[in-house]
C-alpha cells in the first residue's frame, strides 16, 4: 500500500533576507561556527562570499567545504527559523 503522505520541506531562506537580517542570523552563526570572532561577523555583514571566506580561514578547510557547511546551515535555519 502507498501512503497519500506526502514529505514537504521547508525552504530556506533567500541570501538576500539573510542579509536584509543579518543581526538575527547572526547568533545561528556564531553558535554553529565558534572560531569566528564578533569581528568576523560584524566584518561578514551577511556577505555570503565572506562568511564562506572566514570559514574556511578559522576552520583551515577548502572552499567547497565551507560552501558545504553553509548549504548544511540554511537547510537547517529552514528548519529553526520563524522569523
Amino acid at each position: 500500500m502507498f501512503s497519500d503522505r506526502v514529505e514537504t520541506r521547508a525552504t530556506p531562506p533567500s541570501w538576500d533576507r539573510i542579509e536584509r537580517d543579518w543581526e538575527h542570523y547572526a547568533e545561528s552563526v556564531r553558535e554553529r561556527w565558534g572560531h569566528l570572532t564578533d569581528n568576523d561577523i560584524a566584518v561578514i555583514d551577511g556577505d555570503r562570499r565572506l562568511l564562506v571566506g572566514k570559514i574556511q580561514e578559522r576552520y583551515g578547510i577548502i572552499t567547497d567545504q565551507a560552501e558545504r557547511q553553509v548549504e548544511d546551515w540554511l537547510q537547517e535555519t529552514s528548519r529553526t527559523d520563524h522569523h
